[in-house]
This record gives structure tokens, C-alpha cells and sequence, in this order.
């Protein structure tokens, strides 16, 4: 199954769809460093994208008609910033709001899927409008806005398109659901709406797949399990919760999903780079960023659960969310390694870039695991069809 990757960035989700066994005949990035990184991998001969058609350009001036009903998906991110908590909310009067951009391509290509990712933001209420109308242009892509029209207009037009129920030109049934990376194994807990769609003459019966992990089974797992035994923890540093115990006493047996995955259980083979320094230079990216400090709202990520939600930030790294915790109280930096590993990357995948660039690369990507789980799950339901 073939498959076209926009926004590529550095390929958490372009793996991703490529794990879940599809074959991209073109990926397609702007920005000269995340294309840098790629192609660098490339030239490394790394497996996972050494065959990847990777094409340096911005969307906008690419011709997709070429693949008229030849590809099965279409994957990527649209640019976040527009949307995001930590950005300027500017939405669609937003230079970088690439959705109109991406609904063209999806016009032009007439995938039987498509699966796009963005931030939670795009959710909030000041942007339910704006979001809606992305939903019903996803849904009737041909149904182009004129020159003359608003986009709110175009909306209205689109909202009694969808009340009416039938449309003769391209459709496509259209899911959003904002998911949790940590509840799919991703040891990392990383908020994002995902917005997937199954051309109308293909199939509409699919959902979005159960979580496998959970929060409370990781209580569990420390309170009553073998957390602490599996992960080598010492006793002086078992530190229990106690913000639900309520809801766990009221569970009468073991949850039937798995503990959520801990940023100990990602890094615990990696040597502190900032005590360790000889040792941790066997390993690519894994070196001391100096630096980190506490501050209000950004006290950095505990050893003994998911890290918090790696950030891209909108004037650089915000370096207290993207930093260690630990035991003692002090903190440092991630360094790129681990962060590499939050999401998914594997260790052979290297940055030739600065840290702050190559922090803003990963505070970008989405979660490898997370997108091939999603993947595979369309495929499952191309595949009966």
C-alpha cells in the first residue's frame, strides 16, 4: 500500500506508517533543518527511512493530481504553532495555518485514508469553530471555498451540506479524538488530536483503538505489583502517590490494562551525562546540556512516570519541561538521546544539529508507537474492505 507523507518533519509519523507496512512514494518537508535530519539518516543508511522519497519544498507550490487515486494514505502534522497553548493563537489569520493547504492535497490525491496530527489546542473552544470547519472541509473536500466567500460563510455552506446527508463528489468519513500517548505504551504523557478519514466509498467502520496502559494500573503496579523489583529502584526512592489512592482501594482486582511506561523504564541504561561523561558518549546525542533550573510551572519530569509532554516551545526550548527530576531534588536537561527515546526513535537515529534544534525537532514529532498502533488499525480496516 502506497502512501504520501506532508509535513514530514523528522519522521515520528512517517515510521510510524511506515512500521504499519505502507510504502511512502513521497514525503514532503519544508524546513531546511528537520529536511537536514532526514536526509542525514538517509545517507546513514538508517533502515527505517533509507528509502525514503524525500523531497525538500513547501507544500504550496506542489501539484499532488499526479497521484489521483493511486494512493491508499495520507499522513502528517500540519505546522501547530497556530493552535498551540504556547503560541500566539492566531488560527487562521496564522501565515503558517497549513490546513487549507493539506485539504487541497487530500482533493487532489483522493487517498482512501488520510490520518493527521496536531496539538490539543486546536480542541479549545475559542478555536471550535475553526476547527469544525476543518472537520467539514476534511469531509467534503471539493467543495472549495470561493474568492469571494468568508470562511465562516463557507462553513455555513458546509454545515447544510453535512445536515442534508448526501453528496455526490468526494467524501470522506471523518473521526477526531484527542488521545494520550501514555495510554499506548509511549512513556511520555503527550496530549494530541489525531483527525482520521475513510473515503466514503471505502468504509466507515473503524474507531479509534482502546488504550492498552493506564495510570491506575501503574499505582498498582508500585503499590501491590513488582514496579519497583523490575526497575532496580531503591528503597529510598520509592515514592508512592497518594493523589488517588481513594480510587485505587475501591478496585477489587488488578486492572486489566498495563502500567503505563515510566521515563526510568525508557533511560535506566543510559548513563547521566552530566556524571557520567565518558560513558556517555558511546552513545549518539547523549551529551550534557548545562543550565536547567526550576521555575514556576516547570519543575521538570520524575524518574518513576511518564515525562512530561517533550515542548518544541515558541522562543526555543522551555527548558523546565523538558528536564529531569530526580531523587535529590536537582535537575538537568534532557539530553537528546533520551528525549529521542520518549518518542520513540531508535538510538541509531542521529542529530547533526545544534540541541535546541534538535530538541525542537523531537518537541515536534509524534510518538513512533503511538502512530504505528493508529496505523495499523487503518490498515486492518483497508485490508477487510
Amino acid at each position: 500500500m502506497d502512501s504520501i507523507e506532508l509535513f514530514s518533519g523528522i519522521g515520528g509519523l512517517g515510521i510510524g506508517v511506515q512500521n504499519a507496512g505502507f510504502q511512502h512514494v513521497l514525503a514532503i518537508e519544508k524546513n531546511n533543518k528537520c529536511f537536514e535530519t532526514i536526509q542525514h539518516n538517509i545517507n546513514q543508511g538508517l533502515m527505517q527511512v533509507s528509502n525514503w522519497p524525500i523531497l525538500k519544498q513547501d507544500i504550496k507550490s506542489y501539484c499532488f493530481k499526479s497521484f489521483e487515486n493511486k494512493i491508499t494514505l495520507v499522513s502528517g502534522g500540519p505546522p501547530c504553532q497556530p493552535f498551540s497553548l504556547g503560541g500566539k493563537h492566531k488560527a487562521d489569520i496564522d501565515s503558517r495555518d497549513m490546513f487549507p493547504e493539506t485539504i487541497r492535497a487530500i482533493r487532489e490525491i483522493k487517498p482512501k485514508a488520510f490520518i493527521f496530527e496536531n496539538v490539543k489546542g486546536l480542541t479549545r473552544n475559542s478555536f471550535s469553530n475553526y476547527f469544525e470547519y476543518i472537520r467539514l472541509q476534511l469531509t467534503y473536500p471539493d467543495m472549495v471555498k470561493k474568492y469571494s466567500e468568508t470562511w465562516l460563510e463557507h462553513l455555513s455552506k458546509l454545515e447544510a451540506q453535512f445536515a442534508n446527508g448526501s453528496h455526490n463528489g468526494l467524501s470522506y468519513n471523518v473521526l477526531v479524538k484527542v488521545l494520550n500517548s501514555a495510554d499506548y505504551g509511549v512513556p511520555q504523557n503527550r496530549e494530541r488530536v489525531f483527525i482520521v478519514g475513510f473515503r466514503s466509498d471505502v468504509s466507515s467502520e473503524w474507531s479509534f483503538p482502546k488504550p492498552t496502559h493506564s495510570h491506575i494500573a501503574l499505582r498498582w503496579s508500585k503499590e501491590y505489583g513488582n514496579y519497583w523489583d523490575e526497575n532496580c529502584v531503591p528503597k529510598r526512592e520509592r515514592i508512592i502517590e497518594t493523589s488517588q489512592s481513594k480510587s485505587l482501594e475501591e478496585l477489587s482486582s488488578q486492572p486489566l490494562t498495563r502500567p503505563w511506561n515510566t521515563l526510568r523504564w525508557a533511560i535506566s541504561d543510559l548513563p547521566d551525562p552530566e556524571r557520567h561523561t565518558k560513558k556517555s558518549l558511546q552513545f549518539h546525542n547523549h551529551k550534557y546540556q548545562p543550565g536547567a533550573r526550576i521555575y514556576k510551572g516547570h519543575t521538570g519530569s520524575v524518574l518513576d512516570e511518564p515525562s512530561k509532554t517533550l515542548k518544541a516551545g515558541f522562543h526555543g526550548v522551555p527548558g523546565g519541561e523538558n528536564m529531569i527530576r530526580r531523587h535529590d531534588g536537582s535537575v538537568r536537561y534532557f539530553s537528546v538521546r533520551e528525549s529521542a527515546r520518549l518518542q520513540g526513535f531508535p538510538d541509531e537515529f542521529s542529530f547533526e544539529c545544534s540541541w535546541g534544534e534538535s530538541m525542537r525537532q523531537l518537541g515536534n514529532a509524534v510518538p513512533i508507537e503511538l502512530a504505528t498502533i493508529l496505523v495499523k488499525s487503518i490498515k486492518s480496516t483497508l485490508m477487510k474492505k
